[in-house]
């Protein structure tokens, strides 16, 4: 079997691997590789399909093929963790004990966070909280007031 990649050619059978360290020719000649769409996210060609989901290996999206894009003008919909619909600005309650990162101390059940603020990351708050200073919570260990 031989692949070109990059303008280098690589055969297997040789006593080595066949590999290479970019694609882009060998992609252009299989047409199963152009048949997922670019990541929504960072654009990247590069995408797969994993148990029913696509997956993009340079920032780790995953994003189901049946989701409707429109435009990228589609809000994402942040829920606490007994399911009521966040909104920025809203006060919310801390649901179990929480350690800080660099043995800053424990944030206990029950502590309140005014004036959240909806954020599109892995932690889906950012908010300050009294004694603590700023910080990123996740949605799922908190619930509305």
């Amino acid at each position: 079997m031989t692949v070109v990649a990059s303008q280098r050619l690589f055969q297997s059978g040789e006593g080595h691997p066949l590999y290479c360290t970019t694609l882009s020719h060998y992609q252009r000649k299989n047409p199963f590789m152009s048949a997922y769409p670019a990541c929504p996210r960072c654009q990247s060609p590069y995408t797969y399909e994993d148990n029913g989901l696509y997956n993009c290996p340079e920032c780790a999206h995953e994003w189901s093929p049946h989701a409707v894009q429109e435009d990228g003008d589609t809000q994402r919909i942040y829920r606490d963790a007994v399911g009521a619909i966040l909104n920025d600005g809203d006060t919310v309650s801390i649901i179990k004990d929480l350690k800080l990162k660099g043995g800053g101390g424990v944030l206990k059940i029950g502590t309140k966070v005014k004036n959240i603020r909806l954020v599109d990351s892995d932690h889906d708050i950012d908010c300050k909280i009294d004694g603590f200073g700023a910080m990123s919570l996740k949605s799922e260990f908190v619930k509305k007031v």
